[in-house]
């Protein structure tokens, strides 16, 4: 195997801040180990962050998506529309309560859904419209609430990978009928696994709450709905209460981050970067970059291969639904299909040093024909 001559640089690594460790120990000396203390706490801060009058946590971001969807009575013979683009948890959680989802393409630009794509993608079976905020971009939530509220549809956004990050200074995840959170390892707010569901419909909040706990409410073992088991650990909770308590300063550096890609790409032919409308104040989770095909001929691929030879760790956009006809049917995409092709996500570690981002972006434009 060929040494490297510079230490691995990988797209994502854990990063602590201040009194996980603490917190966690704590934790598990309490003996509240499942639910508990830091569970309801979290629960409180999340919610009082987002000015919302419920947050409900989850196993991850995924089950909190079905928690949505069963509180909404999402199922065989409704139709659920989602990004063409994008992490597609929304989609799958729709094929297991027996619904389809129907893709919506995305803008070129920003990479996110519109209230006009969404609406082109309606069906007469739409039950629900789900946005995607991706890689810490906000959808464009003003229109896309009047679309649902005037075809009285549910509205369901997926805001994992979005923390803290605002439309026109409303926090993503607070327009919908339910927004959904995720705390996974990479996350801005991490808790190894984990998410929450926010919202201020207190029906829906009961509903969900039941099926996270195995459907049992007013008697143990007594199952008012086949519910599951979606509940986040003491433990992990721990860990996202000290994280969000350094919510500022993990924001702050992921946005210094951003600023300093966004320098260097500036100034270089054949890279574009995601573009955010003016009413978004992001929070970044993944800076991400499109390739040009006449700058990059040997592809995208290929150029993940080349760049982790220099011991640079990146990951690809995200499949478009078309390459995974075993599981999705749709039409297609043009904006989505091309940025499948064509996205780069770069290391996204908030605490990267700008020589790191030197010899990333450097390393990156050495490899342009």
């Amino acid at each position: 195997m060929k040494k490297r001559s510079r230490p691995a640089i990988p797209w994502a690594r854990p990063e602590f801040w201040g009194k996980e460790e603490r917190y966690v120990v704590d934790a598990l000396r309490s003996t509240w180990i499942s639910g508990g203390p830091y569970v309801d706490r979290l629960e409180r801060d999340v919610a009082a962050f987002h000015k919302i009058d419920h947050c409900l946590t989850a196993a991850n971001g995924t089950s909190a998506l079905h928690l949505a969807y069963l509180a909404l009575g999402i199922g065989r013979g409704d139709d659920v529309v989602v990004p063409g683009f994008g992490f597609q948890a929304a989609a799958n959680v729709a094929l297991h309560l027996g619904a389809r989802p129907v893709f919506a393409d995305v803008d070129p630009d920003t990479w996110c859904v519109t209230a006009a794509s969404l609406e082109a993608a309606l069906t007469p079976k739409t039950k629900v419209l789900v946005p995607v905020h991706t890689y810490g971009n906000v959808c464009p939530m003003d229109e896309i609430a009047r679309l649902a509220r005037r075809r009285r549809m549910a509205l369901v956004e997926d805001a994992a990978e979005s923390f803290g990050s605002r439309w026109n200074g409303r926090l993503c995840g607070t327009f919908g009928d339910i927004g959904t959170l995720s705390f996974q390892a990479t996350k801005t707010i991490a808790t190894g696994e984990g998410g929450a569901v926010l919202t201020s419909d207190r029906d829906l909040y009961d509903r969900m709450w039941l099926y996270r706990n195995h459907g049992m409410k007013r008697r143990r073992y007594w199952h008012e709905v086949a519910g599951h088991n979606f509940r986040l650990t003491n433990l992990q909770a721990a860990l996202g209460c000290a994280q969000f308590e350094r919510f500022a300063k993990i924001s702050a550096a992921r946005r210094r981050m951003d600023r300093s890609y966004r320098r260097r790409f500036a100034r270089m032919p054949g890279v574009a970067m995601q573009q955010y409308a003016k009413k978004v104040d992001p929070v970044v989770w993944a800076v991400a970059v499109k390739l040009d095909a006449h700058a990059y001929p040997q592809g995208r691929d290929a150029v993940i291969e080349q760049l982790m030879e220099q011991g640079i760790e990146t990951r690809p956009g995200f499949h478009a639904p078309g390459e995974m006809s075993h599981l999705y049917r749709t039409g297609r995409l043009p904006e989505s299909d091309a940025l499948a092709r064509q996205v780069l996500s770069l290391p996204s570690i908030p605490t990267l040093k700008e020589e790191e981002i030197d010899h990333i972006c450097g390393a990156l434009e050495r490899l342009r024909r």
